[in-house]
């Protein structure tokens, strides 16, 4: 028996006017006269139809990330970098997002962690006035643009939660243009700001906090090369806990009279998933896309990643973690310095096939065959590609990671040994990434002084500089915005 189900709905109205009925033209044409709807443009350029009824979230996002021209940095399909709902990824599993939707917190962190620059407020934690003056001052401006969490039902919509971009803005009427991403739902609409605000100043019961909007614009910068914070799991609750509340604790209650034995008490304390909570990104490609060759752009990035990767090598603080490591591994097995390079390919893969080829979450059976190890020539410089067939029910996908590596002198003989990301300069990278506050626990003034040149952003070499930095702010993001999870110090952190 065929099932009819639903072809779209009649929009309520009032409170709602239909963008394209003749009192929508006539708002959006008083609304450009007055140079409100600067930002309409680019989003409209962009716009997209959520893809499952729960990717409300992920499609806003899509939309926005392409209107401020966010270079995503891999590639969407063939030989084109471009966000699409598949790729946002990095903070939640798409299979729960497919199932659930995802919650304003880690939908804040998705944009930061796609290379935007993000301010979040909830409901409770501004005004109405607040919220008209973000919104006049985006409406006005091509390169800022509002997103908005908001329940239906003050519009009298059938429905939840939802999130949408704001298209604009009309002061005489104090009505704002929601750009419905549900367009299989409700097309494009003006509502009352402050039925908006009305919307927004509700709870979201999923996570018992205030819904809110945030402001999402381009960065002036590049975000991380290589390394990224993960929210993915919930290891990073635990972890971002430890080194907040418990780190500064177990350093004024131990005898932490060395950078040796400082770093010995942060480590040896971590939770046994810490490892979860920060990642070395991987380029994935198909292995069609350029036969064996290296495009410029791909020889470049490879080539800023290993920058970085030889700059965390060079650091003091590297020594000192690859010191504590060889010795601390047998207590603590999880800490070992990593998987050989065809064990981490193996899962990598199978990642970057579900990307390639859309696929939510491989099958069980997946498994990845074939993996060799080549290395080609670039610029005269050796890189290490690794190659491997994906297989599981029903398909295939052939995959290639290029791998950063940096050489290292291994005895006095001079000869050198490779090295690819692994636990030492990840360990290192976080505890540079680290709010320096969050060393405060120390009582020895004269280690503070050193810690603090070891440590310090300022003293370290440009694209580790850069990268750090990322890194710390993403932390600050990432526990200002996690739903369950605010506190009050982030600002003081931040600032120290």
């Amino acid at each position: 028996m065929a099932v009819a189900g639903l072809y779209r709905r009649t929009l309520p109205s009032p409170p709602a006017v239909d963008f394209s009925s003749p009192e929508g033209k006539l708002i959006f044409t008083e609304a450009l006269h007055n140079g409100t709807i600067e930002g309409f443009f680019k989003l409209i350029s962009y716009f997209q139809t959520q893809s499952e009824p729960a990717y409300c979230g992920l499609a806003t996002l899509s939309v926005v990330l392409n209107a401020l021209a966010v270079d995503p940095g891999r590639k969407w399909k063939g030989p084109w970098r471009w966000f699409d709902e598949s790729m946002l990824d990095c903070c939640e599993r798409l299979e729960k997002v497919k199932a659930e939707g995802i919650t304003f917190g880690k939908l804040a962190c998705l944009a930061y962690c796609a290379g935007a620059q993000v301010e979040t407020f909830r409901a409770n934690q501004c005004s109405i006035d607040d919220f008209r003056k973000h919104v006049i001052r985006c409406a006005s401006l091509e390169n800022c643009h509002v997103i908005t969490s908001y329940h239906r039902r003050p519009f009298s919509q059938t429905g939840t939660g939802h999130f949408s971009p704001i298209g604009g803005y009309h002061a005489g009427k104090d009505m704002v243009l929601i750009l419905d991403v549900a367009r299989f739902k409700y097309p494009p609409h003006w509502v009352p700001l402050p039925l908006l605000w009305e919307a927004m100043n509700s709870i979201d019961e999923a996570t018992g906090h205030h819904r809110g909007f945030m402001l999402v614009s381009k960065l002036q910068r590049a975000p991380s090369l290589l390394y990224t914070l993960s929210c993915k799991t919930e290891a990073w609750v635990t972890t971002a806990k430890y080194l907040i509340d418990e780190v500064p604790l177990l350093l004024k209650s131990e005898d932490s009279n060395s950078l040796q034995k400082a770093i010995s008490v942060i480590l040896s304390s971590m939770p046994a998933d810490a490892l979860e909570f920060i990642k070395w990104v991987a380029e994935v490609r198909s292995q069609e896309d350029n036969g064996s060759s290296l495009s410029e752009e791909e020889k470049e990035r490879l080539r800023l990643k290993e920058e970085v990767l030889q700059q965390a090598h060079d650091t003091k603080l590297f020594e000192y973690v690859r010191e504590w490591l060889s010795s601390a591994s047998l207590c603590h097995p999880w800490m070992r310095e990593g998987k050989n390079i065809s064990e981490i390919a193996a899962n990598i893969c199978c990642q970057g096939a579900g990307v390639l080829t859309s696929t939510i979450g491989l099958p069980k059976g997946t498994c990845c065959r074939d993996t060799t190890i080549k290395s080609l020539e670039a610029s005269g410089k050796p890189i290490t590609l690794v190659c491997g067939r994906v297989e599981w029910w029903g398909g295939e996908q052939n995959v290639e990671m290029l791998v950063p590596t940096c050489r290292e002198r291994f005895d006095c003989s001079g000869g050198c040994v490779e090295f690819h990301p692994s636990t030492s300069d990840v360990l290192t990278v976080l505890l540079l990434a680290l709010p320096p506050q969050i060393w405060s626990g120390l009582r020895d003034k004269e280690l503070l002084e050193e810690l603090h040149g070891l440590l310090s952003p300022d003293n370290l070499p440009g694209l580790l500089q850069v990268e750090v930095m990322h890194l710390r702010r993403q932390f600050i993001v990432l526990v200002k915005c996690q739903d369950g999870m605010m506190h009050e110090e982030l600002h003081e952190l931040w600032d120290s």
